[in-house]
Formats: structure tokens, sequence, C-alpha cells
């Protein structure tokens, strides 16, 4: 049996080389190194992938967060509502641009951010919702919406784990996770569903006004070369990343997202029951591309599990073991110890297995039993 990678970028890689190596080379001859035609046909490509009027590329996940803040003209002080369990960088941009980051619980069943606890911590100087689609499956966005509709409140939907994933909404219309709110965001970090060989990112929107600023903001506020009509950054997706993301983009659904599915599967079989997994539960009307499987222990030792399946040499990650509200950058008088209860069980709970679109049934099998075996 091969070695189990937590996320296996090297077979991955094997698969698609000749289309890799031939697309690379292509760039490297024709020296169309940033914002060439490779990354114009991406972004086309994902445009319609995505079925938005605007797709802005951009350097990576968490530039796409703070330009899509920027366009939005918060101001110091504004207050922005996202999840306690949540990496990092969705309140790192938020408390970059001084804006006030207002953290809330999220469900326990899902893990996604709770809409009840989004509404009540609504103020007068809330400005933004930021959701983020967790794991590989979309927030209730029937509820932020109509959230944010009650209250003129923005939405910036944090897609970095979920591109992919379908949301049905109420009136029976189906949309990709990114495309619901007023602007959504995504990461290509390589380990993502959608992952290049380096770092990038990119933001969707159907708004036109939005679109035309954020193409300024992330080349340094031109429209017109020379000519600063806006305060930007430099955050651009360059050509070769744009290139490997096109050919990736043609199998996201019909071979990743398909093989993600089907391990998920696998292991939602073996764990059926068990008295001490709870394997992940679907969020209502969304699909789950599963960016990470992972699974709550519960009355058990779930760092004990850890460190047995590294002794059987299988990976597996806690993602998140501190939730934000508990971070030291991010500490604040009006949280403590206690003040999400789910987000801080979460942390003790859960444990992410192997998730990418290599997994053979052999390592699947070895992995269950090992999962298993600890238990006996």
């Amino acid at each position: 049996m091969e070695r189990i990678n937590m996320v296996d970028l090297v077979g991955q890689y094997n698969k698609i080389k000749p289309e890799v190596d031939r697309a690379v080379e292509n760039v490297m001859q024709t020296a169309a190194f940033i914002n060439g035609p490779e990354v114009q046909e991406f972004q086309k490509e994902l445009e319609d992938y995505l079925n938005v009027k605007h797709v802005i590329p951009c350097a990576n996940g968490t530039d796409a967060l703070q330009i899509a803040m920027m366009a939005l003209g918060l101001k110091p002080g504004d207050e922005v509502i996202t999840t306690t369990f949540t990496f990092v960088a969705t309140a790192e941009v938020i408390a970059l641009l001084q804006l006030t980051p207002v953290l809330v619980d999220c469900d326990p069943d899902t893990f996604l951010i709770d809409p009840k606890a989004v509404e009540a911590a609504i103020t007068p100087k809330t400005k933004a919702i930021v959701p983020v689609h967790l794991y590989g499956q979309t927030a209730n966005m029937d509820e932020i919406m109509r959230i944010a509709k009650a209250h003129d409140l923005y939405v910036v939907e944090d897609t970095a784990q979920a591109i992919g994933s379908d949301y049905t909404m109420a009136d029976g219309t189906t949309l990709k996770a990114g495309t619901i709110g007023t602007i959504g965001s995504t990461s290509f970090f390589p380990s993502k569903n959608l992952g290049a060989f380096g770092d990038g990112g990119a933001i969707f929107t159907n708004d036109d006004k939005l679109a035309k600023l954020m193409r300024q903001v992330v080349n340094h506020g031109m429209t017109k070369r020379y000519y600063h009509d806006e305060i930007g950054v430099n955050s651009r997706l360059d050509s070769i990343q744009a290139a490997i993301l096109r050919i990736k983009l043609r199998k996201l659904d019909s071979e990743y997202t398909k093989n993600r599915q089907a391990a998920a599967a696998a292991y939602d079989a073996a764990f059926a029951s068990h008295p001490n997994i709870v394997t992940p539960k679907r969020a209502e009307n969304s699909t789950h591309v599963f960016h990470q499987y992972t699974l709550k222990i519960i009355n058990a030792d779930r760092n004990a599990l850890q460190e047995f399946l590294a002794s059987k040499e299988i990976p597996a990650m806690i993602y998140y073991p501190v939730a934000l509200h508990m971070q030291t950058a991010y500490q604040d008088d009006r949280y403590k110890s206690g003040s999400f209860p789910v987000s801080e069980q979460l942390c003790d709970e859960v444990i992410s297995l192997p998730m990418h679109t290599e997994l053979s049934d052999e390592q699947l099998k070895y992995i269950t039993e090992s999962v298993l075996a600890f238990f006996k």
C-alpha cells in the first residue's frame, strides 16, 4: 500500500502531468507571466462554472477577503460578524482593515455559522456578515440573506473550503457557494478542492460596480496605467497558476468532487452508529464537497486517537484546536472561555481524516479499521 497523505498533491499531479507540463511550458514560451491569456481564460471559465457575472482573480484567498471588504467601503470601527470556529484569515482581514470582528457561535451538527447567533449579534454598527462555508458545505444562506436584507447588511461569503458546493434556495433556485451574497471569495491554496501549485484566489460578484472597483483594487487602484483612482493593493493571479487551474477546473465536478464524496461515503459506512464517533452531518439544502472529512469524537480521547493513528502512519488533523475568541491576537473583553460553548466543545472533539482525490479502497480500509481498532 502506498503511503497515506492528508492531501496527495503528487499523486494528483502525476495523473494530469502531461496536461500541466504542456500548459506551464506554453506560459514559459510566451513569457506572459502576469495577467496573460491564461488568466483571462481562467476567469471566463470560472464565471461560466459558477454562473456568476464577474470573477476577479487575485493572489490568494486572504487577499480575496480583504479586497472584498475594501470594495464595500467599510470604515474603521464598523462591525463585521463572522464565526469563531474558522481559520484565522476570516477575522484577520477584518482586523487589518481596522474594522471590528464580532464573533458568533456555530451549529453543533454542521459546524457552520449559526444564523440565530448572527441576528442576536447585530448592532447599529454592524455593516456586514461573513459566513464561512466550512469543510465543504454551504451555510444556511436563506437565513443569512434574510437577516442581511432585514438589517441592510452586506454578505461576504468565505468559500475557501467549499468551491463547487451547490445550495438550493427556498424558492428552488440552485446556486453555487460564493455566488449568493454580495461578494464571494475563495482560495486556490494547493490543498483546496480546486488548488493551484502555489498561492491564488478569486472574488465573485454579480454587481457590476463592485466588480469594476475590485478589478481596480487588485491592481494598485488603476484602470489606466499610472492613473490611480482608488487605494489598491498588488494582488494578481499569475499565469502559470491560472493555466494549472484551468486544467483542474475541468475535473472539479466529474472527478475531484466525485472522488471525495465516494471516500466520504466509505468513511460514513464504516463508522455508522459507532457510540464514540459522530460522522459529518450534511447541511440542509447544500451539497458537501468534503474539503475535510471531520468527525466528532465523544466520550473518548480525541488527542489519543490522533496519536494512535500517527503510530499507524495515518495523518489526522485537528481543524481547529483553538477558537478565534481564545486566540491571543483576538482576545477581547467581550469574550471569555465559555462565551461560545459549541465552538469550544468542537475544538476538543473534532478530528479530520485523510481526504483527497487519490484515496484508494485499500487506504480507506486501512484508515477505517485503524480508527475502529482504537476504540476496542
